[in-house]
């Protein structure tokens, strides 16, 4: 088999591992776009007492990347499923050399946030209500910061909107016990 095809059956494993991984949690890895990033890592400075910072759903890395860039005394935690993405970020976490920033492959509805001061996001609907439930069942104090998807029913602190195609709401909620 000469690398052409190698490379193809390669190409053809990933989509269809990002495809199953998209199915099996109801949203494909889908990056913020430029500008709600600036936006983002902007209202991320009001967290600057906090001292670990999580991105729920890191997808490719293009925001937790910067993420560990600009704050490079604290923690940066990313949490992603899809294998193909989640591999693409632990390189470039390589490249950069960025040893404050902790990725791991699994579900954050199942992991513990007790630590985490500072919250982001870009959810889908049923992701922020899952969110919600956890964050209420266990008690968990934190700043959560949503790219474009609000908590149902529940007033943002701040609402931001970033200045790109669709003027994506980025919303800020403190949840406290």
């Amino acid at each position: 088999m000469d690398l052409q095809w190698l490379l193809v059956v390669a190409v053809v494993l990933a989509a269809l591992s990002i495809i199953y991984t998209s199915l099996r949690v109801g949203i494909t890895p889908m990056p913020s776009s430029s500008k709600s990033r600036r936006v983002i890592l902007e209202l991320l400075q009001d967290c600057s007492g906090s001292s670990c910072f999580a991105e729920l759903g890191s997808g490719w890395g293009s925001l937790v990347i910067p993420m560990a860039r600009r704050n490079p005394g604290k923690t940066i935690i990313g949490y992603e499923l899809s294998p193909v993405p989640y591999l693409v970020s632990r390189l470039l976490k390589r490249l950069y050399r960025l040893d404050n920033l902790v990725l791991y492959r699994k579900d954050f509805l199942y992991a513990d946030l007790t630590a985490v001061d500072c919250l982001v996001c870009y959810l889908y609907p049923g992701g922020m209500e899952q969110l919600w439930h956890k964050l209420k069942q266990e008690k968990l104090c934190a700043t959560v910061i949503s790219n474009t998807f609000a908590f149902v029913g529940i007033e943002p602190e701040r609402l931001v909107r970033a200045a790109d195609l669709y003027n994506s709401p980025i919303y800020v909620y403190n949840v406290t016990r």
